[in-house]
Formats: structure tokens, sequence, C-alpha cells
């Protein structure tokens, strides 16, 4: 995820909404939906997040993003398969999408916000061609 850390680190909210693509106000509020997603806070409320949540975040968002579900559709697959399922079918699309390719997961991220930037710039060409 990051070059400075290992893959066992602990993450703050702002790396791993990097990392995904993701608002920190996007995590915050699925924790509120999602019970199981229980980041660590230390006494000045900082959130720091286990190489397990964000394999759960992640799963969460291939669901909700790529898969079109529901918040109340995740919420019940988790209560009837587990988290590791929902981790697991996040692991089994990224190898899908990700065969014969190096990325890492930052990497992804950090093209994801390229192509967002890109697109930004063309609407204003756009605005101002108009």
């Amino acid at each position: 995820m990051s070059d400075t850390k290992s893959e066992t680190a602990f993450r703050t909210i702002s790396e791993v909404a990097q990392a995904l693509t993701l608002k920190p106000h996007v995590l915050r509020f699925w924790e509120s939906k999602f019970e199981q997603i229980q980041p660590m806070k230390r006494a000045n409320g900082r959130r720091y997040y286990r190489p397990e949540d964000v394999a759960l975040i992640s799963g969460i968002q291939h669901l909700l993003y790529e898969q079109g579900m529901t918040i109340k559709g995740v919420q019940k697959l988790i209560k009837d398969e587990g988290i590791a399922s929902i981790r697991a079918q996040r692991q089994a699309s990224q190898q899908k999408s990700t065969e014969g390719t190096q990325l890492t997961l930052e990497q992804r991220g950090q093209l994801a916000a390229a192509r967002q930037s890109l697109q930004q710039a063309q609407l204003l060409l756009a605005d101002k061609d108009a």
C-alpha cells in the first residue's frame, strides 16, 4: 500500500482513503453502517486501520461500487457469509483484473486519481471551448 510502511503496518484514515480512492468521510460513514469495520482509535480520536480492516473496506467498496449492491445487501451478505467472504471476493476480483500485471493497490489508486484529474481537465477544457 505504501512504499515506506510494511504490509502489516496500521494505516491512518487518510492513507486508506488515498489508497482506495475514497474520501475520509465515506470511511467514517461506512463505519456507522458496518459494525465490522472497527479501526483502533487513539485517545485523540485518530483512527488506525489494521490490514484486515483495509481488506474488508476494499471488499465493501467492490460490492457497493463495482457489483452495484446496496448497503443493506452487503450487510446481509456479511451476516450470512461472514467478513472473510467479503475480503476473499475482493481479492479474487483483483487477481482476475490484474492477471499479468504487477500493480499494487496503491498504484491502482494513483492511476484512478490520475484518471479523475484528467477527466476534470477535460471538463474544464470543454467549458472553456463552449
